[in-house]
């Protein structure tokens, strides 16, 4: 393909996600109030082929808000409530003996679970034991899974979406640093402000259903994912991605020793390629076929907020990893 022939297709894409974006938002406007920020990193998310794990308390329509975007992109959705007795095989699927009534053999057969679905939705993953929750990471990792010894390929676009409660941690199984570094980001989901409260209640107390239009399809999501990871990026501004990381690591390199005694361990190799691949999906969601300095610090509190992992001092200073990402962004020279 020539470079205008790639020109051509890149800005086709650009201006088709452009419009479709615009419907996206309308019809998620019927049913979600606010939480325009979160819809957009679920975007990003999903066009860079990552996976994102939300954390907010209950009520605010995590689950409304995921099954009515897959509605919207017209892709298969399945919603997996993770609980203390489920098993792998619940959730990737299971061989079963059937019978040929014609030749009276039996064989297996595979039955798909319900991760076979481009949309998942991983409610309260923190409620189930490590075994499970490594069986839905192996196939956030690989898109496939492995039952006996055949591998059986998953949907695509594949898109996992975890939700955990912050405030609750009875009977609850923590996940690993090294699993929870699979996700591309970690979305914080706050309580709305008052005004768009007062909508959420009207629109309660109508009961009025509001359908949803499929806006894009399957076909045009994966498209669109190969078209992202086309997004140029300069060489200085993958050095900016690495110094930023870096600084996570060794902040007394960049005149950042009070941060020292802050940080037990910096982000991992996975945040940089989270940061480069998050701001190309940003450019083009912008309309952009280049990526800005600009573009990384908008997607790095998501992508470094669960990969920095502080020590006990500065939690007894109350700091955060927010607070130390803020500082890292402020310090490292922007090219």
């Amino acid at each position: 393909m020539s470079d205008q022939d790639f020109d051509r297709q890149q800005n086709a894409a650009i201006e088709k996600l452009g419009d479709a974006r615009r419907k996206i938002v309308d019809q998620l406007g019927q049913v979600i109030v606010g939480q325009d920020q979160v819809i957009e990193e679920l975007l990003i998310s999903l066009f860079s082929r990552g996976h994102c794990l939300l954390e907010g308390v209950p009520g605010l329509a995590k689950t409304l808000m995921i099954s009515t975007l897959s509605r919207a992109l017209n892709l298969s959705f399945s919603r997996i409530q993770f609980t203390p007795d489920l098993m792998p095989a619940d959730i990737t699927g299971t061989e079963v003996i059937e019978e040929n009534r014609s030749t009276g053999t039996r064989d297996f057969r595979f039955l798909e679970g319900p991760l076979f679905s481009n949309v998942i939705l991983a409610d309260e993953i923190n409620r189930t034991p490590p075994k499970t929750q490594a069986a839905l990471l192996e196939a956030m990792q690989e898109r496939q899974v492995t039952v006996g010894r055949v591998r059986h390929a998953l949907s695509d676009p594949f898109f996992v979406l975890a939700t955990q409660n912050p405030i609750e941690q009875e009977g609850t199984y923590p996940l690993p640093e090294a699993q929870v570094d699979r996700f591309m980001l970690k979305i914080k989901i706050t309580y709305p402000q008052p005004d768009e409260e007062r909508k959420v209640l009207d629109m309660a107390l109508d009961g009025t259903s509001r359908p949803i239009k499929p806006v894009l399809s399957a076909d045009d999501v994966a498209a669109m994912q190969e078209v992202v990871r086309l997004v140029y990026i300069d060489d200085q501004v993958k050095s900016y991605i690495l110094d930023v990381v870096r600084a996570t690591r060794e902040p007394d390199a960049f005149g950042m020793k009070e941060l020292d005694a802050l940080i037990e361990y910096g982000a991992s190799p996975r945040a940089s390629i989270y940061l480069g691949l998050g701001a190309r999906a940003i450019a083009f969601l912008g309309g952009r076929g280049y990526v800005t300095p600009q573009d990384v610090k908008d997607i790095a509190y998501d992508v470094l907020r669960h990969r920095i992992i502080l020590t006990y001092e500065a939690e007894a200073e109350q700091r955060t990893t927010e607070d130390v990402i803020e500082t890292i962004l402020a310090a490292v020279p922007v090219p």
